[in-house]
């Protein structure tokens, strides 16, 4: 496995990759390995000739007050995860890489990033479309995949790719989950064992949404009023939102037409978690 930290490194080994008519897959992470991260990394190679990871912990889509100095950064264990699953090419630039002085450039899909998270998280996706189109104009893959847990997240890069003319394929994984719903995330090792358990109420919220509407609910104002009802009941957690919204425009619908999405974020304890369901 070769390991790149310059671009002008990370360039060249893609571009003889592409001399040898593979097919380039990126999956973009800022470290701290899971199981999710390593189902993104066994699609791409499945699908692709030459699997590129990027690991960056991406300073711009934090806010002031968020966690960038605790995030966790295991860096050998990410690289033995990599090499593991059989990846032929990790990017682990510096912040000076990604953002050298004199940086003034900055990407935003307008619409999309005002809502949800972006309402909750100023500037978050901002940040999150700025580094990954730097990426993806770094790497130049054919297909970048990304998890369906940050619903919002992969709708906008997908905006932002429609928008700017970014010759990749969006692929979109489905969320990997614990046994008991809980879905991955590198921020779950904040939880103690308490804390824990009461974040399965993100989860159980989602899926009551989803059984109503599946149930022949149609009215979405009355699901939308009964899930944060549900959630400012439970005990430690913080509810910033829990709603059913169309599962393109993410606009809060008023009735059941079309696919939709129940997204639910909640702080439990210090720890800030996001999760989604589908409504077909």
């Amino acid at each position: 496995m070769n390991i790149a930290k310059s671009i002008s490194d990370v360039r060249s080994a893609v571009a003889a990759a592409r001399r040898d008519g593979k097919k380039i897959g990126l999956v973009p992470t800022m470290g701290a390995l899971h199981e999710g991260h390593l189902s993104l990394i066994r699609a791409a190679r499945e699908e692709c000739d030459h699997v590129v990871v990027s690991i960056f912990v991406n300073p711009t889509q934090f806010g002031p007050h968020e966690d960038l100095d605790r995030y966790p950064r295991p860096i050998e264990e990410d690289l033995r995860g990599c090499s593991d699953e059989g990846v032929d090419l990790v990017f682990y630039p510096d912040e000076t890489t990604i953002y050298p002085a004199g940086d003034q450039t900055i990407v935003e899909a307008v619409g999309l990033s005002t809502v949800l998270e972006g309402a909750h998280r100023p500037g978050h996706f901002r940040g999150v479309a700025t580094v990954v189109l730097k990426l993806l104009n770094i790497i130049a893959p054919d297909v970048a995949y990304f998890g369906r847990k940050d619903y919002q997240q992969q709708l906008i890069i997908r905006q932002m790719c429609r928008d700017l003319a970014v010759p990749v394929e969006i692929a979109t994984c489905p969320t990997i989950r614990e046994a008991d719903g809980l879905a991955l995330s590198s921020r779950n090792r904040y939880l103690n064992k308490s804390e824990r358990e009461t974040a399965l109420s993100l989860n159980r919220c989602l899926q009551f949404a989803c059984d109503l509407v599946k149930a022949g609910e149609t009215d979405l104002v009355a699901v939308r009023q009964q899930m944060v009802k549900r959630m400012r009941h439970t005990p430690g957690v913080e509810l910033d939102y829990a709603t059913v919204v169309d599962a393109e425009t993410l606009v809060e619908v008023p009735q059941s037409i079309g696919r939709l999405v129940a997204l639910i974020a909640a702080r439990v304890g210090t720890t800030r978690l996001i999760d989604n369901m589908i409504i077909e």
